[in-house]
C-alpha cells in the first residue's frame, strides 16, 4: 500500500481519503480474490477515482456500476454512489466474471465493461495497470 499512495496522489489530493481508499480497495479486492492493483486500474479507467461519476449509460461511482446490479446482488436501499459500497459491488462483479471466464482476465474485463468480443477496454485497464499500478513481487 505504501507504494500505491504516491501514485494515487495525482487522482486523490486528500491524504486521509487516499489512505482510506487504499485500505478499502485492498480489503475488498482480497475478499473477492482479486489483485488490488487490477482494481485500482479498473477504477482509474472507469471513473478516474471520482466517486460521483455517472456515465451516459447510467453507470455510477468509482467502479461505474449499473443500477440493475442492485436487483442481482444487493438490497433495494443500496446506494451505489456510496464509494465503499460501490467498491464492494465492483469487486464482486469482477470476481464473478473472472469465475465465469475461468480466470481469463481479458474476457472478464470485457464482460465487466459490457464489451465482450472487443479488446479495447481490457487493453485500457491493462495499460493503466502496467503504467501506474504494477508492483513487482
Amino acid at each position: 500500500m505504501s507504494q500505491m499512495e504516491p501514485r494515487l496522489a495525482r487522482f486523490v489530493r486528500d491524504e486521509a481519503l487516499r489512505a482510506e481508499l487504499l485500505t478499502r480497495v485492498y480489503h475488498e479486492a482480497h475478499l473477492a480474490g482479486l489483485a488490488p492493483e487490477i482494481v485500482l486500474a479498473v477504477i482509474q479507467v472507469e471513473s478516474a477515482f471520482r466517486a460521483e461519476a455517472v456515465s451516459s449509460a447510467g453507470a455510477v461511482g468509482l467502479m461505474q456500476i449499473m443500477p440493475f446490479w442492485i436487483r442481482e446482488l444487493g438490497r433495494s436501499a443500496d446506494d451505489l454512489m456510496d464509494p465503499w459500497l460501490n467498491l464492494r459491488y465492483g469487486c464482486t462483479i469482477l470476481a464473478h466474471y473472472l469465475a465465469v471466464e475461468r480466470g481469463d482476465l481479458t474476457r472478464a474485463l470485457a464482460r465487466y465493461n459490457g464489451s465482450l468480443g472487443h479488446t479495447w477496454y481490457p487493453e485500457r485497464v491493462m495499460r493503466a495497470w502496467t503504467e501506474h499500478w504494477w508492483v513487482s513481487r
